[in-house]
């Protein structure tokens, strides 16, 4: 990682550019490496990839002073870039199918290579359930574990008062200097003063939207071996968390409630489905899991930072489809989610040079990728 007043390095400056590009979300960046190499070779193979991809209209591939202008703003603010391949990126992100590429943060960066706990819940939780977060939190600051939440206010706002003086990671859904919502511009400034850490996947001055909180959920489980959900409703942003703690080989906790609360709906669900009932930290001291190895793994998702094997590129000439096989490709899909293994059975074709069609049309802008290895056409 740059010192603090340094400027990007080369390979910073691609592996940001490329992830900031449109259409590139983290699978297919994932994608881009294990075919070029290096972000400054799939950077300068995007022109051709989007028209070969039939885009219909011009895709903006991000440019260098865009990047430079927000490592300013960043630094500015005393923040920094971790990109996936330095040693300052957590493994436990690090092994998620859909791990950011590059991560802006403002604080103590020492903390994602620490123990990480996540826990979310209702925004608008009730005095107890607040309560009995702070104690959570606080206790397990206490065991050397990091707590994690998305600053969110409620159980998020407890979570992290709780675990001030020991450690804590807030993970934004806009940018790193956008607090959100306003009412914790106190804690905000407390986490960073206080030797904690605000985390952001979106570019600095990025207000956060609907579709930003599910993609901020995934990084707190993503950060963390385990995650409790205190009080939260069915169809709360919570569950979301847990499912994706779940899908991500994360230990989930959930805090029974009494049923007449619709608070209570989305814990005592959790349990139901075998999520381990947490009453005391002890519940969680004794059941969580910090093994790395137990995590689910994405197959070699940036592993050993940007470098692949070589082969990729002597093979590249194989990888280039014709008109017809691209044709096989496009019959397999539609407006509906279809698995890439029925594509790849259906169309007749390699493993390979399928990937790289579907990556061919997403970064024009004509399909886009669903969770559990699908994919469906856009418009």
């Amino acid at each position: 990682m740059a010192k603090a007043g340094a400027s990007l390095t080369p390979e910073q400056l691609a592996w940001i550019r490329l992830s900031r590009s449109e259409n590139i979300g983290p699978v297919t960046f994932h994608h881009l490496l294990a075919r070029y190499q290096t972000a400054e070779k799939a950077l300068n193979a995007l022109p051709d990839l989007i028209a070969r991809g039939g885009a219909k209209r011009r895709i903006k591939i991000c440019p260098a002073e865009t990047i430079e202008k927000e490592y300013k703003i960043l630094k500015k603010n005393g923040g920094k870039f971790v990109c996936s391949y330095e040693e300052t990126y957590p493994e436990t992100l690090k092994a998620i199918d859909d791990a950011p590429p590059v991560l802006s943060c403002l604080g103590n960066i020492s903390l994602l290579t620490r123990k990480c706990f996540g826990i979310v819940g209702a925004r608008n939780a009730s005095i107890n359930g607040r309560q009995f977060t702070q104690k959570i939190a606080r206790e397990l600051g206490e065991e050397n574990i990091i707590v994690t939440s998305g600053l969110a206010r409620g159980i998020d706002t407890a979570a992290h008062q709780g675990s001030l003086k020991t450690g804590t990671i807030a993970v934004v859904a806009g940018g790193a200097d956008i607090v959100y919502p306003r009412e914790n511009e106190g804690l905000y400034k407390d986490i960073i003063e206080l030797g904690g850490l605000i985390v952001a996947e979106n570019p600095v001055g990025t207000n956060p939207t609907a579709r930003h909180f599910p993609r901020r959920n995934r990084i707190i489980s993503g950060l963390s071996s385990g995650v409790l959900v205190v009080e939260a409703s069915i169809r709360s942003g919570s569950l979301i968390t847990a499912r994706m703690a779940a899908e991500q080989g994360r230990d989930v906790f959930a805090v029974p409630g009494f049923p007449s609360d619709p608070r209570s709906g989305g814990p005592n669900k959790l349990l139901k489905d075998g999520a381990i009932l947490t009453e005391k930290s002890s519940d969680i001291l004794e059941n969580i899991n910090f093994d790395l190895t137990s995590f689910s793994k994405n197959g070699g998702l940036f592993e050993d930072g940007q470098h692949f094997e070589e082969k990729t590129i002597a093979q590249e000439e194989e990888m280039v489809f014709s008109d017809n096989d691209r044709d096989l490709v496009l019959q397999s899909l539609s407006h509906c989610a279809t698995s890439v293994d029925e594509i790849i059975r259906n169309s007749g074709k390699s493993v390979q040079n399928v990937q790289n069609t579907l990556l061919e049309l997403e970064l024009a802008g004509r399909l886009q990728r669903l969770p559990g290895n699908r994919v469906s056409l856009i418009g």
